[in-house]
């Protein structure tokens, strides 16, 4: 669909917004940018496209302001990239839009909150490693918003998982839904051997989409030492393309583990993980 070509329902929010972002294109270029590529090379080696269509498209998300240009050098003057606060508001229909390829296009279309090893989604994160993490900040329970990795330690194991039931209810049905239970148990294990990581200058960090204020009673009832981090706006999900399923109104990381370095490069990824207390041991071996 070309902008050029659709003409908009004037009343229509859902038209409005194709005759904006309806593109294919476009909507691949606000994924990569949330990824961290903000170079126009960058933009045009992993998309795979010509420099003529990557311009026009660039153009027209700058035009509509879901995307800066911002020069970085000059003699001559080459741009980068960013999304503006309206393109970064895009990042949840992102999320969503891979949620439901993953479900109904790539997947048989049912309701899981993990994947086999051979799935698209197991080897999309697997594909992370060696890969740069872009720099996210997200809310926490040390009451503001921090990196979501610690360089000042020797490494960091991110681990996500989908929610605690502590203090909000989990959904009905979620028992039913494969790979949902066992998050308070994985905090508590990470909480457990805190010392160990930390004498290793290995820092620990959770990650849920559920609220920051849900994750501080939480952790206070818990005593976890740790810091969850709130990806409720999805922002890490659309940076590093993690899988997600829907549940409850919200999206829900599936249950990860990550091993991050100071050079914010990824060094190992456990998914899935179908033996918590198992992967617990594997992040304090690997790390």
């Amino acid at each position: 669909m070309r902008r050029s070509s659709f003409s908009p329902e004037p009343d229509c929010a859902i038209a409005q917004s194709l005759g904006v972002i309806g593109d294919g294109w476009e909507l691949l270029i606000v994924r990569d940018l949330a990824r961290g590529l903000s170079r126009f090379d960058e933009l045009a080696g992993a998309l795979h496209i010509s420099r003529k269509v990557l311009t026009e498209r660039l153009n027209g998300l700058v035009d509509s302001r879901i995307v800066d240009k911002v020069a970085y050098q000059d003699r001559p003057t080459r741009y980068a990239y960013q999304l503006t606060p309206r393109g970064r508001a895009l990042l949840p229909v992102l999320v969503a839009l891979q949620d439901w390829g993953d479900r109904w296009l790539l997947g048989d279309g049912s309701l899981t909150g993990t994947n086999a090893e051979d799935e698209p989604p197991a080897q999309r994160l697997h594909e992370l490693v060696g890969h740069h993490v872009p720099y996210v900040e997200l809310p926490s329970t040390a009451g503001r918003t921090v990196d979501i990795l610690d360089v000042d330690s020797r490494a960091t194991v991110l681990f996500g998982y989908p929610a605690t039931g502590r203090p909000t209810p989990l959904p009905d049905g979620w028992d039913d839904i494969d790979g949902t239970t066992g998050c308070t148990l994985e905090n508590r294990l990470f909480a457990g051997r805190y010392g160990e990581f930390t004498d290793q200058r290995i820092a620990v960090r959770g990650v849920s989409t559920q609220r920051p204020d849900e994750q501080r009673a939480f952790a206070e009832a818990e005593d976890i030492p740790h810091l969850l981090l709130s990806d409720l706006e999805l922002e890490l999900a659309a940076a590093l393309r993690l899988p997600t399923f829907r549940a409850g109104g919200y999206e829900r990381l599936k249950r990860f583990v990550l091993i991050v370095g100071a050079d914010r490069v990824v060094q190992a990824v456990r998914y899935p993980v179908t033996d918590i207390a198992e992967a617990v041991d594997w992040a304090f071996r690997t790390a």
